[in-house]
């Protein structure tokens, strides 16, 4: 299987089951349409009118050539290690802790209903913290490296308690034999000097939830008040990350519907200094003024590639930042076993709620049949476990056929079910999205590697 585009007056090539890219010119993209499917005579009948015989010819067998050296229509070579990854036996190297169930905006989009997931307003108490980090060590196995994050809602409403676990966590690992990473997610609301100076000593990543211009953050973003955060967060946010030396962070927006530029939210974080940004679109129910349709994609995919060409200009002129939606590795790239399954969720990734609750993700606390256990009992409902062990590229119809399917690892299951109420059809409008800021991440790779 390959996959061609055309981008910023590139002719691009991708080799869907090796990952090889190619770049070439106008003729052996022209080729490869017909290449399996007509002789070399009917190829050249098809393109006699544009090409010289000679030069078909010649990128005839320069195609002939890749193929033969398998960088051109290869073989599945995921498909035979497929039966050993069904077959894992994956222990949790990550816990998603919501901290609190509370929180001090009333973002419009917010999937968690304000922090309340569904439920009441609460926060998790030190002892349950104290017992996630527990069942975590026992159900880690024989890995070493852990992973924490802290999340809402609003994580800094209950800060006490992130700083209690952490140092829990600290007293206990080297006797375990675990290193533990932590992660926090803010609104930067109750931001402060004190707070900066623990999460740039204790966090090895922080989120900093701002959707770039004011106008835009202030109308999705607002406090109880209904005013807007932007003024309050902005100069905190520029204060941290600079004070973390512009890595290890992300501003983290959401576009919407009512700002289908967001390219312009993209570049205005990078005009105030930010290195590390992510921008993504809402996903939410069709019947909201702001969800994004199938109509709006056509303006989306122009926009990412304005925003790619945008991106390669600023760092010609030294004004280098990092988009997270266009980073791609071409040479290393994940394990086979995140290509094929993707994040995780139910399996190696769990969420607990303030009251010790474990749910698949995030994304899915606060709905009951979905609940898989506590953090006493561990997981107990295996069969559901299963379920999400099953979710992987081969399993999914839609993603077998899909040339992306390997850099998406088959997308977010989360948005499967909530758009298909199953966990193996793909949420079609995100796919779509992520098809298009795959394209454009290959056409930046490219770019820079010609210079």
């Amino acid at each position: 299987m390959i996959h061609k585009y055309t981008m910023n007056g590139l002719f691009i090539v991708i080799d869907v089951n090796s990952g090889a890219v190619h770049i070439v010119d106008e003729i052996v993209y022209d080729i490869l349409d017909f290449y399996k499917s007509l002789s070399f005579d009917e190829i050249v009948e098809k393109l006699k009118d544009k090409y010289e015989l000679e030069k078909l010819k010649e990128s005839y067998e320069e195609i002939k050539e890749l193929e033969k050296e398998n960088l051109l229509y290869t073989e599945d070579i995921y498909q035979d290690v497929l039966p050993m990854i069904e077959k894992r036996d994956p222990v949790v190297k990550a816990l998603c802790l919501h901290i609190a169930h509370d929180c001090n905006l009333k973002c419009k989009y917010c999937f968690a209903e304000e922090g309340e997931y569904h439920g009441k307003r609460e926060l998790m108490s030190l002892e349950v913290g104290k017992k996630a980090i527990d069942f975590l060590i026992k159900a880690s196995g024989k890995r070493k490296n852990l992973e924490i994050d802290f999340f809402g809602g609003e994580p800094l409403m209950n800060f006490d308690v992130v700083k209690g676990i952490v140092e829990y966590a600290r007293s206990i690992e080297k006797e375990n034999g675990k290193n533990f990473r932590f992660t926090i997610t803010t609104n930067g609301i109750l931001l402060n000097d004190e707070i900066m100076e623990y999460i740039n000593e204790n966090m090895h990543n922080v989120v900093l939830s701002i959707d770039g211009r004011k106008e835009v953050n202030d109308r999705m973003r607002p406090r109880a008040g209904g005013q807007g955060s932007y003024d309050n967060i902005m100069p905190k946010f520029e204060k941290l990350a600079e004070s973390r030396n512009q890595t290890d962070y992300y501003v983290r927006g959401t576009f919407t519907k009512h700002n289908l530029d967001f390219g312009k939210d993209v570049l205005h974080l990078a005009d105030r200094g930010f290195k590390q940004i992510s921008v993504e679109p809402v996903v939410a129910d069709p019947s909201e003024d702001y969800a994004i349709g199938e109509e709006d994609l056509k303006v989306i995919f122009e926009e990412y590639e304005n925003l790619a060409k945008d991106i390669i200009k600023r760092r010609k002129e030294g004004q280098w930042f990092n988009f997270f939606h266009f980073m791609i590795d071409l040479t290393g790239g994940p394990c086979v076993t995140k290509r094929l399954v993707g994040c995780g969720s139910g399996t190696e990734y769990l969420a607990v709620t303030p009251t010790g609750d474990l749910y698949p993700c995030h994304q899915f606390v606060g709905k009951e049949q979905f609940k898989m256990g506590t953090v006493d009992t561990g997981v107990e409902e295996v069969a559901l476990r299963k379920d999400f062990e099953k979710c992987n590229v081969y399993n999914k119809p839609d993603c077998q056929k899909c040339w992306a399917k390997f850099y998406c690892s088959g997308g977010c299951v989360a948005n499967s079910f909530n758009s298909h109420g199953d966990f193996v059809t793909p949420y079609e409008i995100g796919c779509q999205m992520q098809k298009k800021r795959i394209e454009c991440a290959i056409m930046i790779k490219a770019c820079e590697s010609e210079e």
